[in-house]
């Protein structure tokens, strides 16, 4: 059985792990190698089951474990050419471990990783489609300012969603943050809020997702339960009924709480 399991999430460190009983593939590695591998094994998954990491883009709490967690258990890392280029710049590629472009497609440990295009202010970033073996499609779509026709065309039909949902609208224009910063969050090259992913959730359900988990909140400008309520809201509205049409779950920061079984 395929088992999901998301191991760190927010603006601190982002990492996901996704695979079998033997094996499987880190999705990010946000956190220190020593962190991440501490959470693996809190969560039933032997660091050495990690095949192969899958970096979404190059920003610090998407790749500040990549270098000593690929290195030390001999791991190759993945991404797009663009973000390959941008972790050699800061020196992140500077270890012993293997990276390959993920350009149409990887196939590994009987999966099937693609990545698809995403909007935020990095590189060349991107979220990925995970095909399982038992069939099961799985998206992770983060970090990106809009929905594009990319992601929808990639992501609409996906049993499972790991979905940004990143701020309250309200509580970021009223919150602490620099107007600069405000600006970056809110525009299209920036993250995603929790009435523009709830928006989109209601097109993943009409399309055959039954399953989603909302991630990379932003611990000042949200709350779990406010982005909660505000996707159950619209789904709702949509009259669509939790835990019959959907499942819906928050990521954590931190998870010690076990994987997500599907």
């Amino acid at each position: 059985m395929t088992k999901l399991c998301p191991l760190f999430s927010g603006s601190s460190g982002n990492s996901y792990y996704i695979g079998g009983s033997e094996s499987g593939i880190l999705i990010d590695a946000g956190k220190s190698a020593k962190q991440l591998a501490h959470t693996l094994l809190e969560n039933g998954i032997q660091p050495e089951m990690v095949k192969g990491v899958f970096v979404t883009h190059e920003h610090t709490d998407h790749v500040q474990g990549v270098r000593v967690f690929a290195s030390r258990y001999n791991i190759p890392v993945f991404a797009t050419e663009g973000t390959l280029a941008a972790m050699d710049e800061k020196a992140i590629l500077n270890g012993t471990f293997e990276y390959k472009i993920v350009g149409g497609g990887v196939e590994i440990e009987g999966m099937k990783v693609c990545p698809f295009p995403i909007s935020h202010d990095c590189c060349e970033g991107c979220g990925y489609v995970v095909s399982t073996s038992d069939g099961r499609r799985t998206a992770f779509v983060t970090d990106l300012g809009y929905v594009s026709e990319e992601v929808e065309e990639a992501v609409c039909g996906c049993d499972t969603v790991v979905l940004e949902s990143n701020h309250d609208v309200g509580m970021l224009k009223s919150g602490f943050y620099p107007y600069e910063l405000k600006r970056r969050i809110l525009s299209k090259k920036g993250h995603l809020s929790n009435e523009a992913s709830s928006e989109f959730l209601v097109s993943l359900i009409k399309s055959g997702t039954t399953r989603v988990l909302l991630a990379h909140l932003s611990r000042e400008n949200n709350m779990p339960e406010l982005a909660r309520q505000t996707a159950l809201c619209a789904l709702s509205g949509s009259g669509m009924k939790k835990d019959i049409d959907f499942l819906l779950k928050v990521a954590a920061e931190r998870n010690t709480e076990g994987a997500l079984l599907y």
